[in-house]
């Protein structure tokens, strides 16, 4: 394209042909072929998710615990022994006629005249074909004399080691299609050939047939080119004809023995024409060898009548089969295939998803996270959640570092154990790639208040955040939900983007936005004294903060938020109030569980909190928490992540600095771009009117700042550590208070 623009600009000559003939090539490698291209169409008319394993035909449909996969026409369920029978004629012929099945004699030959000496005992004429062959390659049919059986076991023996001789059946080829327990589609197959005219040679001939806009050298239209190689020119030579004679008018000229698509050949669709009792047949062979998708080789003279009432049979029995002549026939119409295989793999109603949770938001994300996942354990499913520390499948961390990207997701989604899934999404990860699903049933903006992380990534406003982080509510489902945080406006106001249902949560009842909903009788979730209250219309539902530990009896605010958002979405999934209390019954947010958000510990009679608040509306939240637990001295531990905004850094401090008493600044592990000392700078800055604030220090090295913070502190002091590498500081802490117990 650029290529094209360029020389549009220069006035210079392009190759548009050579170009076109390369994307052309481009696309028959890379684009799905037309039996995968079917069932994938189907399953997407279905709703069912899919994404491509590979730049071939490997394909999987579903999500986590629901997933199953296709590889052209052979999925989760095809055997690999039936699809080892199938490459076995002879044992397939073998079992076939144990069942009750019409197959042709015949048996495996060693050499030429072992070939020759099958064919007298069977009685002539014969067909000459390899053991385990496919498409139609090295077969030879019809043949009656010496110089014919051993041409053709010469020409079998090209393609494989093993050939069989078996009695030729006269008639038309068939191929009869089962997916399943049904016959769903069966097509009359002819060989590639031309009609004379008088005047044009075979090889013009061919060539006119080639022009037709519906054959191409590979599958990407409905018939595929004839082939005019050394076959050809033996199945002319069996006919008196050379590639330059001159047919008369109306005489067929066949140019193989076979009738396969891919060597050119033509298929006519005769579904409706199958007797039942032919049709029964061919399921029984599908089932005798195993196979859920069996394309079925039947040799007869009508589809009206049961094989035994004319002498025909079923010549061979194949896996994988290809679709195209069922999809899209040379002549007649096309049939459902990719419809019966996707129903065959997913019954009715089985959209193969598995529940989805998306959560974003400036503060709040990790911790609903793990609450919302814990509803899900409560109900028996097992879990996969990314967060921005880490992976981890059914309670087992599998990648660390941050996760909450698309990535992630979509390999959360590719894991056969989980049964439900809850995604942090981060803005980067949108921003990069989107996000690593289509639709999710839930999702949930915790809030976005002054924002975080603005200045990167082109995204300078909170406005221009909100767009971002709006993208789960877009991508809720249609009987989906959207949990909002109504008290703060810019969340709240994306309810227009969303095409499910909306649960709005907020601790003031009062709030206008939660109070109009609620006067619509639709579903809020607010606190009335000492309890969350979920309420629709007149029915209420009351959950005791007393018994949410998370929450340390209501008293630290954002925990209440976190908490009632994640009871929003349990709600919202229909899961049970018993489902939902239990779950958060059940859980403490410690180092653990929730590592870095509001992890309390008792050291020496005083009270420790480590978290990783990094943003001014986290630290205000934490300030909030704070001033309910009751202390005689207040010291916290900061650092500040230079990627953030100059304003950003100081507004931390600028509030801290009117709630705690000592203040130890830390310079972060990473400075982000910032020189050495500028953060610390900065932090100071926000404390130069600090109304609490009396001791400031400066220290250089996270654990030497935690290490100096725990060395003042006295029984009944408090102590708020923001840490920056999160596994490590709670580590540290942890050994402390060991130490000192």
């Amino acid at each position: 394209a650029e290529e094209l623009c360029q020389a549009a600009l220069n006035d210079t000559p392009f190759d548009l042909e050579a170009v076109l003939k390369e994307l052309r090539d481009l696309d028959e490698d890379i684009r799905l072929g037309p039996s995968t291209g079917a069932i994938v169409a189907a399953a997407q008319a279905r709703g069912i998710p899919y994404r491509r394993l590979t730049q071939g035909s490997l394909v999987q449909f579903g999500w986590g615990s629901k997933q199953k996969r296709i590889q052209a026409a052979e999925t989760s369920y095809t055997s690999a022994i039936a699809e080892s029978i199938a490459q076995d004629k002879e044992l397939t012929k073998n079992l076939l006629h144990a069942a009750g099945v019409a197959v042709p004699l015949g048996r495996p030959v060693k050499d030429a005249d072992d070939a020759w000496a099958a064919a007298q005992e069977i009685g002539v004429p014969v067909v000459v074909k390899p053991r385990d062959g496919n498409q139609g390659k090295g077969i030879s049919v019809n043949l009656s004399t010496e110089e014919q059986i051993k041409k053709a076991f010469s020409l079998a023996e090209g393609f494989r080691d093993d050939i069989l001789v078996e009695k030729y059946l006269p008639g038309h080829d068939y191929r009869l299609l089962v997916i399943g327990d049904r016959l769903i589609a069966a097509a009359r197959r002819d060989p590639p050939l031309v009609i004379g005219d008088g005047v044009s040679t075979v090889r013009q001939l061919v060539e006119k047939v080639n022009q037709d806009p519906r054959r191409s050298d590979g599958h990407a239209t409905s018939l595929t080119k004839i082939r005019f190689d050394e076959i050809a020119l033996a199945r002319l030579a069996l006919q008196g004809l050379n590639a330059d004679s001159v047919p008369q008018r109306g005489s067929r000229v066949v140019l193989r023995n076979n009738a396969n698509l891919s060597t050119g050949g033509t298929a006519t669709d005769v579904t409706d024409d199958v007797h039942p009792e032919l049709a029964a047949c061919a399921v029984a062979a599908a089932q005798t060898v195993g196979l859920d998708i069996c394309g079925i080789d039947v040799v007869c003279d009508t589809m009206l009548k049961p094989l035994e009432d004319q002498g025909g049979g079923i010549v061979e029995v194949n896996a994988a089969p290809g679709l195209r002549m069922h999809l899209d026939p040379s002549f007649g119409k096309g049939r459902a295939v990719g419809e019966a295989i996707v129903g065959m793999m997913f019954p009715d109603g089985d959209n193969a998803r598995i529940p989805v949770v998306a959560i974003a938001g400036t503060n709040g994300k990790t911790t609903t996270s793990r609450l919302i996942g814990r509803i899900f354990e409560s109900n028996g499913l097992r879990v996969g959640m990314t967060s921005t520390d880490g992976v981890y499948i059914d309670g087992k961390r599998t990648d660390s570092g941050d996760c909450s990207g698309p990535k992630s997701a979509r390999n959360v989604l590719l894991h056969p154990d989980v049964d439900a899934a809850v995604f942090e999404t981060a803005r980067g990860g949108v921003l990069r790639e989107g996000l690593g699903f289509d639709m999710c049933d839930v999702a949930v903006i915790t809030n976005i208040g002054l924002g975080d992380h603005l200045g990167l990534n082109f995204i300078t406003t909170v406005d221009e955040l909100a767009v971002v982080k709006r993208v789960i509510v877009e991508n809720v489902a249609p009987n989906g939900t959207a949990v909002l945080n109504a008290a703060d406006p810019v969340v709240a106001a994306m309810a227009h983007h969303c095409h499910g249902n909306i649960i709005f949560f907020a601790r003031d009842r009062m709030s206008p936005v939660l109070a109009t909903h609620r006067a619509q009788g639709k579903r809020v979730v607010h606190v009335e004294r000492d309890a969350i209250i979920c309420s629709e219309g007149r029915k209420k539902h009351r959950i005791p903060l007393a018994n949410v530990p998370l929450t340390r009896n209501g008293t630290i605010g954002f925990q209440v938020e976190n908490a009632m958002a994640a009871a929003a979405t349990g709600w919202a999934l229909g899961y049970s109030w018993e489902v939902i209390e239990r779950a958060m019954a059940n859980f403490v947010s410690d180092a653990n569980s929730t590592p870095g958000r509001f992890n309390v510990f008792d050291f020496k009679g005083a009270t420790l909190i480590a978290d990783y608040g990094h943003n001014p509306d986290a630290i205000q939240a934490l300030v909030s928490a704070v001033e309910n637990m009751p202390a005689t001295r207040r010291l916290v531990v900061i650092s500040g992540a230079g990627d953030r905004r100059d304003e950003d850094i100081r507004q931390q401090t600028e509030i801290l600095g009117d709630a705690f008493d000592d203040v130890i600044l830390y310079q972060d592990a990473c400075q982000r771009g910032r020189d050495d000392g500028e953060v610390i700078g900065l932090l100071r800055e926000g404390l130069a009117n600090a109304s609490r604030t009396k001791q400031i220090d400066a220290i250089d090295g996270e654990f030497i700042a935690i290490d100096n913070a725990m060395n003042r502190l006295q029984p009944g002091d408090l102590c708020l550590i923001l840490i920056d590498q999160v596994e490590e500081a709670l580590a540290h802490i942890a050994k402390r208070i060991a130490e000192a117990t």
